[in-house]
């Protein structure tokens, strides 16, 4: 039998499952603290990647030498169904928006919203029971691709998807977010 995993719940072999999750960010300038983004169905994952940087002295056997170079952190996408619900459309338009191009020429329209174009995430994972068992904080965000409406198909049978892509300065796990003891319940009750 495998070394538990868990250490709460020492019974639990099974490592959490993918489809229970909330998505949260800050508001632009003048808001409060982190709000739930309605409506999220699908997060990309969390990636890194470190540059190997290669070398070699003139002296050294025929091999080459490794070390760790400059870490990307790799962008993150954000897909839910169209509504009526415009905070992806907002954020996007943070960047770039086509009627504030258009009267760019007198320089008295600005074309990026310096001022709050960013915003930091905390991306959360909750169990079966709904509890959340691990979050993190995502920084520095941006929207980088926008995607107001996928391809349409008088033949489809699919949901209508908006997407945003999100550049990143970085994540980290949130360690204060710990293990939490699982229900247990007997139905019908006694």
């Amino acid at each position: 039998m495998p070394a538990p995993q868990f250490k709460v719940n020492t019974y639990r072999y099974d490592p959490y499952k993918n489809f229970r999750f909330r998505v949260k960010w800050k508001p632009t300038v003048g808001g409060g603290g982190f709000e739930y983004v309605a409506g999220v169905s699908k997060v990309s994952g969390l990636s890194r990647v470190t540059e190997v940087v290669r070398h070699r002295s003139g002296s050294d056997p025929s091999t080459i030498r490794v070390s760790p170079g400059q870490t990307e952190y790799q962008p993150i996408t954000l897909e839910r169904g169209v509504t009526h619900d415009v905070q992806f459309e907002q954020w996007a338009n943070k960047i770039w928006d086509y009627t504030n191009s258009l009267q760019s020429e007198d320089n008295a329209t600005q074309l990026v919203s310096l001022a709050d174009f960013r915003k930091d995430l905390v991306i959360e994972l909750h169990n079966e029971a709904g509890q959340l068992v691990i979050a993190y904080n995502v920084y520095r965000c941006w929207v980088s691709e926008y995607q107001a409406l996928p391809e349409l198909d008088g033949m489809g049978n699919a949901t209508a998807i908006q997407m945003i892509k999100l550049e990143n300065e970085g994540w980290e796990r949130d360690y204060s977010v710990t293990e939490p003891t699982e229900p247990s319940f007997t139905l019908p009750a006694s």
